[in-house]
């Protein structure tokens, strides 16, 4: 078995679509960032990455590649779930939180876990996510964390 773990954060910007797991959610702000902004799969590729001692994305996805600007960041899920299965590792369960204190994510869970579930090709009970708020504390309303743990068994 392997542990991999992850994370991401990106701030809020104006007249940017918020992408989170895939999927568009409705909010007047998006993720700023080279690629779609997606915090919750680049954080879910690096925990995949990191159970494969394979480094993180910002070694293949660099942030001053014009090539891949506005990239899917399911482009990105998919590299590390390759990378993975090259590496002879098949995921097993997968636990997210998101650090937010805008949008409130709590209506999105079952999307959420619905959408990384038939990314990652794994059933959605092996997938859990949280969101979490810091009251102001760290993460504010101007920004969106996120932190992933995969655990991986090899094959």
């Amino acid at each position: 078995m392997r542990i991999g773990f992850g994370f991401d954060a990106h701030e809020l910007v104006n007249a940017k679509p918020l992408k989170l797991g895939g999927i568009t959610v409705d909010f007047p702000k998006g993720l700023q960032g080279h690629s779609d902004g997606d915090v919750l799969l680049h954080s879910l590729a690096d925990a995949i990455l990191g159970a494969c001692a394979g480094g993180d994305i910002g070694m293949f996805f660099r942030d001053n590649d014009q090539n891949i600007k506005g990239i899917d960041s399911k482009e990105i899920l998919n590299f590390a779930l390759k990378t993975a299965h090259a590496s002879n590792l098949s995921l097993t369960s997968i636990d997210i939180v998101v650090v937010a204190d805008k949008p409130k994510l709590n209506t999105l869970y079952n999307s959420l876990r619905e959408s990384i579930s038939g990314l990652c090709n794994i059933p959605p009970q092996r997938v859990s996510v949280k969101s979490k708020t810091t009251e102001g504390t760290t993460v504010n309303e101007d920004a969106i964390a996120c932190y992933s743990v995969v655990l991986m068994e090899e094959l």
